[in-house]
């Protein structure tokens, strides 16, 4: 199938050849304007961005003055139906203002992007650009030292300072990266090769969708690329008197963070832009809020963030009622004599597999050697008599015999183990040997048997019991049920926890804490903990406190968050090998953009050994004859271990090398400006040295450039694809090659059998390799299942989020209503109605009026508005009405009561201590529970007390949805976890998780609805008198939060790659420092104590 396609695309030219080819007629129009705009001076060029910026605000004018009339409107005292009437405009109204925006953008990106193009141009041939100072520019100039005021002039300097280092301006764009602008501005992802330019080519739609006014974020992977990225771009978009900032500068829920967020450009690291949105929904007040609409955004690395980061949820999360009850340190020693009972065995069949298969009997000894493989797959003995000549493709031959009819002959080779590993799924199940064998004698035999809860239900139904019989046995069977669940769970976790998770790769232990390690960097990701009890179970392994599992107070994924952007777009050196799942989940297109100059690199094909031995003394030997010919070699490697051994081979050998990982990223910019030169040999895992802009002398390009060699294929062909391209960028000459062996993690787990049979059928000797693109086919079709299998990971997760995200989408907007107050009336009059429908409809079809009259009585506090004959007679939809009608007057003529109860005290608090007071806090109780209600104390007075009951509305409804939500969270989680043993009664775990969080969610909100209509309709004025009423304590968030990305993957792959570059620590710089009683430097004529030194 790929060769017919690939036959098609040379007749008819790939997508995105097509793709490049739509946009050319673009770029022509954007170079025809840039010419057009070298007669313009520096003051006309700025000129044009404010024309431009009119247009677009005069294109949107009609429907913006539309909606402000339309909130006036909504304001005033009308029907609910009438109000849901203007909202449902004004939401429309504010669509169009997208869609039209999108429409001039693309009119005017022509002389919007040849404007940042002249700017580049203008800065790259000229040391200033002097224009007519404005305020922006006076602002600037007192913190940015590269503006500078000359009586009515501003200087512009093409030198400024970015993440510590000293530039000078010397970029001008490319054709090439006006196409990956015009890509990213369409809302596409730009697939740019290293040192063409991406940052630069961001500049473009950057500045377009920041003239609209409604903010442009750029996401970064950690955060010294977001603040150097927003000092080394930063000047173009200000000398524009566009503002510029980095969120990462700024401490959480600060008001300078706040700022930065309202910056035409703002920059910053995904997990930040996540955590702040997250927060926002847990703030209190309308001013802690720091986020504005999600309008436009460009994701760097765009892979690293939208798939590899995507399947760990961000997580605000708190203490959780007991959270240290577990049965984790009580079973951990069953599960030790489990998996020694288990090593011994395995041991014993394996040697058994080896005896029979040198005696010829290939039946039986490779019926032992699957046993063996599917009891301990990762056993050091089994993988390396694996590389022998035949064997892996006996087992391979032997498994595809035992799994053909759906695995029906499977329970033979399973059924001597005391559990079952299937590697490929990371799945651990016991077998009926292993549970007898962990069952001691004072235990029932079903204790670790789940219980088959439809059977025992039916047979309590079908019983002669007594109904309170029966629901006593029921409760008890499903007692019984959670906590064997439960029990079960552990029992999983402790075994992947021995059996798949090896100490100093997976995981270290510090400071008595267990650590996760990045396996591609080497880097300890703090704050990061295996989900689903694998990380206590580690714990438990390990001998070190067991921490308290937590309660999610708010919790998104990356997917989720970054889907509700009006457009998104990104930006990364490989995207194209993850086209199909971009579409699928973002909706995003990927576009390959051709390099400014031919790529002469040289990919030759992959060689491939027997052994891992083998392999390493294959790579050393050409290292050696490599250096010997001049060239720079960058050694790339899977893990943090595999460059260490490596480094410790060259040092034995003699030859100079450097290692850039995590761990030594502190000379990360040492180690760069090195590696281009002869004969230096350079060390990196895949992702540290991911980004590395290696730059090569003239010498090296003599003799042939950076030679890359590969020491294992990663597991995703983009890894791959991203260590090549540190060679042969901007046209240089250069080479990759890979080296692999059959006892790599992907060949052993994925690789075609084609290949092991194929070595072994040629007769190679130890040392020989074999060389060929069909061999590269078959292990780039290895990395596809891989991918395909990571793909249905993210996938799954991202189900499961769905469910929540519908549910996160409703509870936030109903929150939001409330802290901002303009559609709580219509929310709070749509509660009542729902609260009255449910106290009728639970008791009219039983006709039980007595029930009905005492319900209304308890919850909304009224006398029944109907006779017993009319509830009998009316039907659903009348009887609601009556009970809503009486409840809404009644309610309204509560709040005036209240209005004038309170505001005598409210005047005699302003006329003491309005000099101090700015809010006050007024206690309201319905004599349950007791809310402290905040309102403005001069606009309390103003409108004679109004104000309060919409305040009472406010911190009611927040208080009540922030418990409930919190509670409802815990439950979800709780059910996620249930559900998976749905698998055992083979049920899909996913669709009973999406009904019972449905019907979850039905009560949640019913219980919301009812405890604030309750509450709003019986409480009253704390009886305290004045004295009650005191100032306004502004509280911080809580301090026992958490943030954390938790590795919230169903299997519990330890391999959750943070893919992030590692930072370079700078030098400490001081910055321009000016003296209070020195003059300001934006030319005020005031001291700096008086001006910008305010």
């Amino acid at each position: 199938m790929a060769g017919f396609l690939n036959i098609i695309g040379k007749l008819f030219g790939s997508k995105y050849d097509k793709d490049v080819k739509e946009i050319m007629p673009i770029v022509q129009q954007i170079n025809e304007e840039f010419e057009k705009l070298n007669s313009h001076s520096n003051n006309q060029l700025r000129e044009k961005t404010k024309e431009l910026k009119s247009e677009i605000q005069e294109f949107t004018k009609i429907e913006s003055e539309k909606i402000k009339s339309l909130k006036i409107e909504s304001e005033k005292e009308i029907s609910d139906e009438e109000k849901e009437n203007l909202y449902d405009e004004i939401d429309k109204l504010e669509q169009d203002i997208v869609d039209k925006t999108e429409d001039i953008l693309n009119q005017i990106l022509p002389s919007a992007f040849a404007i940042v193009k002249e700017t580049a141009r203008r800065l790259t041939e000229n040391e200033t650009i002097i224009v007519k100072a404005n305020d922006f520019d006076r602002d600037l100039s007192a913190t940015k030292d590269f503006v500078s005021i000359d009586g009515e002039n501003a200087i512009y300097k093409n030198e400024w300072t970015a993440a510590g280092t000293t530039i000078q301006w010397n970029m001008i764009h490319y054709d090439v990266q006006l196409i990956g602008g015009i890509v990213m501005h369409q809302g596409k992802i730009a697939e740019m090769q290293t040192g063409e330019g991406k940052t630069l080519s961001a500049t473009l739609p950057i500045f377009l969708n920041a003239l609209a006014g409604k903010g442009v974020h750029l996401i970064t992977v950690n955060n010294y690329l977001a603040k150097r990225d927003a000092e080394w771009m930063g000047p173009i978009f200000q000398f524009h008197g566009l503002s510029v900032d980095c969120i990462d500068n700024h401490a959480p829920n600060s008001e300078s963070r706040k700022n930065a967020y309202l910056s035409d450009v703002t920059y910053g690291t995904n997990n930040e832009f996540g955590f702040d949105y997250l927060r926002d929904n847990m703030a209190k007040r309308p001013q802690d809020l720091v986020q504005r609409k999600h309008h436009y955004s460009i994701v760097d690395e765009v892979d690293s963030v939208l798939i590899d980061d995507a399947r760990t949820p961000l997580i605000i999360s708190g203490p959780t009622p007991r959270g240290d009850v577990h049965e984790f340190n009580e079973l951990k020693h069953k599960i030790e004599t489990l998996v020694s009972a288990q090593k011994r065995y395995v041991n014993t069949v394996l040697s058994d597999s080896k005896k029979l298969l040198k005696e010829g009997n290939k039946e039986d000894g490779g019926f032992n050697l699957l046993r063996a493989f599917r009891g301990l797959p990762k056993n050091k003995a089994l993988i390396k008599y694996l590389s022998e000549e035949g064997i892996k493709a006996q087992l391979q031959k032997t498994e595809n015999f035992y799994m053909q009819e759906q695995s029906k002959e499977m329970p033979k080779v399973d059924e001597e183990l005391y559990f079952v590993i299937e590697e490929k799924q990371n799945t651990i199940e016991l077998t009926e040997k292993g549970i007898d064998l962990m069952t001691t004698d004072g235990e029932s035999k079903d204790f670790f048997i789940m219980p088959d809860v439809g059977g025992e239900i039916s047979k309590i139904n079908n019983s002669s019991l007594s109904e309170s019989e029966k629901s006593s046995q029921k409760e008890t069977l499903m007692r019984d049920f959670s906590i064997k669940s439960e029990r079960i769970h552990t029992i999983n976790q402790l075994l992947k926890a021995y059996t798949l998770f090896e100490k100093d790769v997976e995981y270290v232990v510090m400071d008595n804490k267990v650590k996760i390690v990045d396996e591609q960097t080497g880097r300890i990701m703090d704050g990061r903990r295996y989900s689903d009890g694998l990380h206590q179970a580690i714990e438990a392994k390990e001998n070190v406190k067991i921490e308290a599992s937590t309660q999610t107070f708010a919790t998104i994924t990356l997917q989720n968050y970054f889907r509700m952007y009006n457009k998104l777009a990104g930006m990364t050196g490989t995207a194209e090998t993850e086209a199909g799942e971009f579409w699928e989940i973002y909706k995003l297109d990927v576009v390959a953009i051709p390099t400014n100059r031919p790529v002469v690199r040289e990919d030759k094909d992959d060689w491939v050994y027997k052994t891992n031995r083998e392999k390493y003394n294959a790579v050393i030997e050409e290292i050696v004859k490599l250096t010997d010919e001049g060239r720079p070699i960058l050694v790339g490697t899977t893990s943090v271990e595999i460059s260490e051994l490596l480094g410790r081979i060259l040092k034995t050998r003699g030859i100079k090398h450097n290692i850039l990982n995590a761990k030594l990223h502190q000379r990360e910019a040492d180690i760069v400006a090195e590696a281009g030169n002869s004969s230096v040999v350079t060390i990196a895992t895949n992702m540290a040295g991911r980004g590395t802009d290696i730059k090569l002398t003239e010498e090296v390009k003599q003799v042939g450039g950076l030679a890359i060699i590969g020491t294992e294929r990663h597991d995703s062909r983009r890894v791959d694809r991203q260590l090549r391209g540190r060679s042969g960028r901007q046209g240089d000459p250069g080479s990759s090659q890979f080296f692999v062996s059959l006892e790599d993690n992907l060949m052993r787990l994925f690789g075609s059998d084609r290949i092991a049979k194929l070595m072994d059928r040629m007769g190679l000797e130890e040392g020989e390799v074999i060389s060929h693109s069909m061999v590269n086919k078959s292990i780039e079709r290895a990395q596809t299942k891989i991918e395909e299998n990571n793909f249905g990971t993210r996938k799954r997760l991202l189900e499961y989020d769905d469910v929540m995200n519908n549910q996160r989408e409703i509870i936030y907007k109903k929150r939001k209503h409330a802290l901002f107050g303009e559609r709580l009336s219509l929310d709070v009059s749509n509660m009542i109605y729902d609260t009255c429908y449910n106290i009728v409809s639970e008791h009219h079809e039983l006709k039980n009026y007595s029930d009905y009259s005492m319900d209304i009585m308890r919850i909304l506090a009224i006398d029944s508005p109907i006779s017993e004959d009319e509830f009998d007679s009316l039907n659903i939809d009348e009887v609601t009405d009556s009970t809503f009608s009486k409840c809404i007057s009644n309610y309204k003529l509560k709040s005036e009561k209240i209005a004038e109860k309170v505001l005598p005290n409210i005047k005699n608090v302003f006329e003491n201590e309005s000099a101090t007071y700015k809010n006050i806090v007024i206690p309201f109780t319905d004599g349950m529970k007791t809310l402290q209600v905040t309102s403005n104390l001069e606009e309390a007075v103003k409108s004679e007390g109004k104000n309060i009951p919409t305040s009472i509305e406010k911190s009611v409804t927040l208080a009540m949805i922030d418990d409930f939500w919190k509670e409802h969270l815990r439950e979800m989680d709780e059910l996620k976890q249930s559900v998976q043993n749905a698998v055992y009664e083979q049920k899909d775990p996913l669709l009973i998780y999406k009904f019972e969080s449905f019907e979850l969610f039905k009560v949640l909100m019913s219980k919301i609805n009812k405890d604030i209509v309750s509450f709003l309709l019986k409480s009253d004025i704390y009886s305290g008198g004045s004295a009650s009423i005191q100032e306004e304590k502004i509280k911080k968030q809580d301090d026992n939060l958490q943030m954390s990305r938790e590795s919230d993957i169903p299997d519990g792959n330890p391999q959750a790659p943070q893919n992030k570059k590692p930072q370079r620590i700078q030098p400490v710089r001081a910055e321009q420092k000016i003296e209070r009683n020195a003059p300001c430097p934006c030319g005020s004529g005031k001291k700096y104590k008086k001006c910008h030194g305010r």
